[in-house]
């Protein structure tokens, strides 16, 4: 598996690479942003792990670059930075994944995994079903035109319902499509924001399927 780490930290990136390399990836390393962008741009690489603040652009403009170029290779971005909204602002411009600093080597090589194996899979700009609209990249939302204000969380978690749609989705998929490894299996929360998310697209569209998940559906269908 070929992964390539786009991070200004020297040092960091060099325990990546040691620690990668010993667990079978072939890394390739780069130290800023535009270096970072012409590597995935070119490269074939399974994954890649992006670091946000980098010198001449930022890992977000790396992200939305690549994306806007139809680079759907996966992305792991790392911060330093904590807060709902710069992980909001990554998965917003095009990141799968995101890992807050410092963080640990065993969780990183398991989400790189993870990514590897969904593979580039081409993402269309606008995801509609029955009725229902979403821009992944700008988060706009309309419900049969009229336009829907939907929170970060519910924005990739309607997503996930989007691109998975008349499928039954089990409450751990998309407790780690949405949440990742952070979010804990004993919690509630894939279904309270089911719950926010009927109340702002319509109950009708999102099933229950007991004992087994959710999934969207057209419910003039």
């Amino acid at each position: 598996m070929r992964v390539l780490v786009v991070e200004d930290d020297v040092r960091l990136a060099g325990v990546l690479r040691a620690g990668l390399t010993a667990e079978g990836f072939d890394v390739d390393v780069v130290h800023d942003g535009v270096d970072g962008f012409w590597q995935a741009r070119e490269g074939a690489h399974d994954v890649i792990v992006l670091d946000v603040l980098l010198p001449t652009i930022s890992g977000y403009a790396v992200a939305e670059r690549l994306r806007g170029e139809q680079v759907w290779t996966p992305i792991l971005m790392l911060t330093a930075k904590d807060g709902e909204y710069d992980e909001a602002d990554g998965l917003d411009v095009g990141a799968d994944d995101y890992l807050r600093k410092p963080f640990s080597f065993v969780v990183l090589v398991a989400r790189l995994r993870a990514l590897a194996r969904r593979g580039s899979v081409p993402r269309p700009r606008l995801l509609v079903h029955g009725g229902l609209t979403l821009d992944p990249e700008s988060g706009e939302c309309t419900v049969s035109g009229e336009p829907v204000v939907l929170q970060p969380r519910e924005r990739v978690l309607l997503e996930v319902l989007l691109r998975n749609r008349d499928r039954v989705l089990s409450k751990d998929r998309l407790r780690n499509a949405v949440w990742g490894l952070d979010a804990q299996p004993e919690t509630n929360v894939v279904e309270v924001y089911v719950s926010y998310l009927r109340r702002k697209v319509g109950a009708s569209r999102i099933e229950t399927i007991r004992s087994l998940g959710y999934r969207l559906v057209d419910p003039d269908a």
